[in-house]
């Protein structure tokens, strides 16, 4: 089949391309917009895992509506070849953005909110990413953050009563087998290393490494290979992040370690819990921020005025002088 048109979408360009595909940039030529369409890899589609993967990520982005969750329109197959039209987001990726210059703390706090909120809300609806990283965070041109790719996507453990509509969600969020390991393995917290049933807080342990490279401009943990970065999350406490950051206030780095705890208990117990210090630390900053261009607008205030002061009160010269006669 050619890459001309899919269902009623008429491709216009390649976007990218990963592990489970290609994503395309198309045109809804029904209601004349453009939106990206990801496509399955064909060697793929006959990949029982690969396509529950991909059928996963529609349905847990489905069931949940929120400003930063990338919003999903529809999810089908046309000639074999399985297909998500999504919306356009007209940006890059986090990691396009740190590839390209240091970030300064404020923006860094306006992503990590950001991220926090669809988490919040993926939360809320008992869903848990469990792959967050800079490539899964597009930011648009003006700074909105949309969070992408809920393929790891797994459904938490709900009391019966539980009243929360998830039925669309149950349907494709299945429980992993335990042992096994999904995710990637820089952002990958301590309990999901090494196969461990996660909760929230494992989404959590994740937002708290992509903070700590966005103030630092590198991963907290690293290592030649998968094994010794998997090591060093589960042995190693990151360098810290005043040697990389060295003006982010001692309290960023508070919040950065508490979200980086080994201890699962000891770290942030609710991502509104991360959130809630983030956006506090945010405030503070701005306000000093908004304070001292006040202050440094003073002085130039006071010349000014004592400019405008001396002209007015200046003494009339003599008559004589003045070129009048008497």
């Amino acid at each position: 089949m050619d890459l001309e048109n899919i269902s009623r979408y008429r491709i216009l360009e390649k976007l990218g391309s990963g592990g489970m595909g290609e994503v395309y940039l198309a045109e809804d030529t029904r209601l004349g917009r453009k939106i990206a369409l990801k496509l399955l890899a064909e060697e793929l589609t006959q990949n029982r895992d690969r396509l529950n993967r991909f059928d996963q990520e529609a349905y847990a982005a489905s069931a949940l509506n929120h400003p930063n969750i990338l919003t999903i329109y529809e999810m089908g197959d046309e000639g074999g070849r399985h297909y998500i039209a999504t919306e356009f987001v007209d940006g890059q990726t986090l990691r396009t953005r740190l590839s390209r210059a240091p970030m300064e703390l404020s923006e860094v706090l306006n992503v990590a909110i950001q991220i926090a909120g669809a988490l919040e809300e993926a939360h809320a609806a008992g869903i848990i990413h469990r792959d967050i990283k800079p490539e899964n965070v597009m930011i648009r041109r003006n700074g909105h953050v949309k969070v992408l790719d809920f393929g790891l996507a797994k459904l938490m453990d709900r009391a019966a009563s539980d009243e929360t509509d998830t039925e669309a969600v149950t349907r494709a969020l299945v429980q992993t087998d335990a042992g096994m390991v999904l995710g990637t393995s820089q952002y990958m917290s301590p309990e999901q290393a090494r196969g461990k049933p996660v909760d929230a807080r494992t989404d959590i342990w994740s937002l708290g490494v992509v903070l700590y490279e966005m103030a630092a401009g590198r991963a907290p943990f690293s290592g030649e290979t998968k094994t010794d970065v998997i090591v060093a999350i589960a042995k190693n406490d990151p360098p810290p992040l005043a040697r990389f950051a060295p003006n982010a206030p001692a309290e960023f780095e508070w919040i950065v370690l508490k979200a980086l705890r080994k201890d699962i208990d000891e770290r942030y117990q609710t991502i509104k819990e991360f959130e809630s210090d983030l956006k506090k630390l945010k405030q503070r900053i701005d306000f000093q921020s908004e304070l001292e261009r006040s202050m440094a607008s003073q002085p130039y205030r006071a010349a000014l005025g004592g400019m405008v002061d001396t002209e007015i009160h200046r003494p009339s010269p003599p008559l004589a002088d003045a070129g009048v006669e008497r």
